[in-house]
């Protein structure tokens, strides 16, 4: 193991203590505002398994003689706390904390998946080890979360007091097209960071897609009379623009990007799951057999990310300086 792959490998470790401490800053209060029974019991179940995944990767972190690093673990900390507090201004509580949730679990998903390989390229199978144990908890945590979606729509259309789900789908609408204005604009910063042409291509075929699917919500939202939020959209543009930044302060560009857009769709994912279920409930069928469409698109995205995993690991590996 050359010092570069050593010094990558204890940073990747870092960053999955990290994404572990933002984990359990939501998964300690997230259940008490959860505004769903089904929700609840899920993020409940999982906090146990994430204080084991902590403790284990701070071990084999100090098996390695590394230490996790404070500042990332109290940014991350807060950022949980903050998505809280958002989540918790919402109307729509549970849907928004499970979208989160469901999204964030497969940052973790990626994290690990990443971590897994960096370690093996390092010829570490204790930490390769750790990482695909640790990997089966989050995926039947994101299984978890979706079987929930069904009662976290039922609850949050009744925590915006509405008695009518016409009255719901363009607000969902909105969502939807201000989650396409951020994915176009971390797309087109993913193409020009990135140094693997797999993931390249990739983010450009689902460019395009993504133009396609904003002009769809656009025209659907004009069909029922109403327009997509102007100040949503700039918004999500605006935090597009700052994971540009964050990616590109990294050394390992290529990693970090393909976990956040791996991330990112099945956040989309989730938001088009629960827009399908409110437009059903509504008896929208033109708007659930689009967003049906859609929805698959973004699954299809997602596994074309998850099939280059190896690339991933590898260019970073070589972006920063160790193969």
């Amino acid at each position: 193991m050359t010092r570069t792959t050593e010094t990558q490998l204890a940073s990747y470790l870092s960053d999955a203590h990290s994404i572990e401490e933002q984990a359990l800053a939501q998964l300690r209060a997230a259940p008490g505002i959860a505004g769903d029974d089904r929700l609840a019991a899920a993020l409940a179940e999982h906090l146990g398994e994430t204080e084991m995944h902590e403790r284990v990767v701070r071990e084999r972190l100090d098996a390695l003689g590394e230490s996790p690093s404070r500042m990332k673990d109290l940014i991350m900390a807060v950022g949980g706390k903050g998505f809280l507090a958002f989540a918790h201004s919402q109307p729509d509580t549970p849907g928004k904390l499970a979208a989160h949730a469901y999204s964030y679990e497969h940052l973790e998903i990626a994290a690990y998946e990443l971590l897994a390989r960096v370690a093996r390229l390092a010829d570490d199978p204790e930490t390769e080890a750790m990482a695909n144990r640790i990997l089966p908890d989050e995926r039947r945590m994101a299984e978890r979360l979706e079987s929930t979606f069904d009662a976290t729509v039922r609850s949050s259309l009744a925590a915006v007091g509405s008695t009518d789900a016409n009255e719901q789908v363009p607000a969902y609408l909105s969502d939807a097209h201000a989650l396409e204005q951020q994915s176009v604009g971390l797309l087109r910063r993913a193409i020009d960071v990135s140094t693997a042409a797999q993931l390249q291509d990739a983010y450009r075929a689902h460019l395009a897609e993504s133009d396609r699917h904003a002009a769809l919500l656009e025209d659907r939202l004009a069909e029922l009379g109403e327009s997509h939020s102007i100040v949503k959209d700039a918004a999500m543009r605006v935090g597009a623009l700052n994971w540009a930044t964050f990616f590109e302060a990294h050394p390992d560009t290529t990693g970090k990007v393909a976990a956040f857009a791996y991330a990112f769709e099945h956040l989309e994912i989730a938001g088009y799951e629960q827009l399908r279920r409110v437009a059903e409930t509504a008896g929208d069928a033109e708007t659930a057999r689009m967003v049906d469409g859609i929805c698959g698109e973004e699954r299809a995205a997602a596994a074309t990310i998850a099939a280059e995993w190896d690339v991933a690991a590898r260019a970073a590996l070589a972006e920063a300086g160790g193969a």
